[in-house]
């Protein structure tokens, strides 16, 4: 098996054509540099280079050997490289499942300037409920997600807070309640509800749930739909009302109209979620880039 310090000292010496300027590049005496070639030669079971009075010159195999030996040595610093920088989440690649509405807050900056400070770690962006993105975390199927708490049996997952937001009305515009101006959730006591099943987002699920318990009514959900987009769809089409983030207000906005529910218990916090097990430096550093940007 030949080693890689022996390729080295080849390198060199084809390069030199001559042991002692080979043998002062190297930091090393002439013998054990002669020495070294020739077990070299005895190795591969041929001449490697032809020794002159005047000068050295490669034979066919070893200027053949030059050639790989060069790519070889390349390829060799370029796993030492890959590796020390995948140690310091410089490259490689990282998953990122995040919430649909979290788009619309500081998210979408935190991603544009992670790809230019980090560009060779492969960004790969899913959009899933909070439910979703738990069992993608533990199956390992995402390295990151951006989550709305609470969320139960944690003890397996690290959390970091993220951002804020609050819980909002969305009416279709033609609504006759769209126009009033002090709107608020118990307005909405008759009203058709298009929500999202519970199982894939509880915290916001019993969030909105409980802010038409405390004015007084149940809603009447009518239909569900999975994702927020999806929600606000039902919405603009006027298949009834909904409880939206109110970072999504840009969304169908000449068709649905937003109001902010003016209501402590509207305000939700957004959190980081990784699991504690992992080593996952380029994680590490989208973090520490989300809470600068923070």
């Amino acid at each position: 098996m030949i080693e890689l310090r022996q390729l080295r000292q080849f390198v060199v010496v084809a390069e030199e054509l001559h042991f002692h300027r080979a043998a002062q590049r190297l930091n090393m005496s002439q013998p054990p540099l002669t020495a070294a070639i020739k077990k070299l030669e005895a190795e591969i079971g041929e001449t490697l280079i032809v020794r002159g009075n005047r000068q050295n010159r490669l034979t066919a195999a070893g200027a053949a050997l030059l050639e790989q030996a060069r790519t070889t040595l390349a390829h060799a610093q370029q796993c030492v490289t890959t590796t020390r920088d995948a140690a310091r989440g410089l490259s490689g690649e990282l998953r990122v499942g995040y919430v649909g509405s979290a788009m619309y807050g500081r998210l979408t900056a935190i991603i544009r300037a992670f790809r230019r400070a980090y560009p060779n770690i492969r960004l790969h962006l899913h959009e899933q409920t909070t439910a979703r993105q738990i069992t993608s975390l533990r199956q390992g199927d995402i390295d990151l997600a951006l989550v709305l708490p609470p969320i139960a049996n944690k003890d397996d997952l690290s959390f970091a807070a993220f951002d804020t937001d609050r819980l909002a009305l969305a009416l279709p515009s033609a609504h006759p309640l769209a126009a009033k101006p002090d709107l608020c959730v118990a307005d909405m006591a008759k009203a058709s509800f298009v929500f999202w099943p519970g199982a894939e987002g509880r915290g916001f699920f019993r969030r909105a749930i409980d802010l038409c318990l405390n004015a007084g009514f149940e809603p009447h959900i009518v239909q569900e739909a999975q994702q927020m987009h999806a929600v606000l769809s039902l919405v603009a089409a006027e298949a009834g009302v909904a409880i939206v983030p109110a970072s999504m207000a840009s969304v169908r906005s000449e068709q649905i109209h937003y109001r902010a529910i003016d209501d402590p218990a509207a305000a939700f916090e957004l959190c980081w979620c990784w699991r504690a097990d992992r080593d996952m430096p380029a994680a590490t550093n989208f973090l520490a880039l989300a809470h600068e940007m923070t």
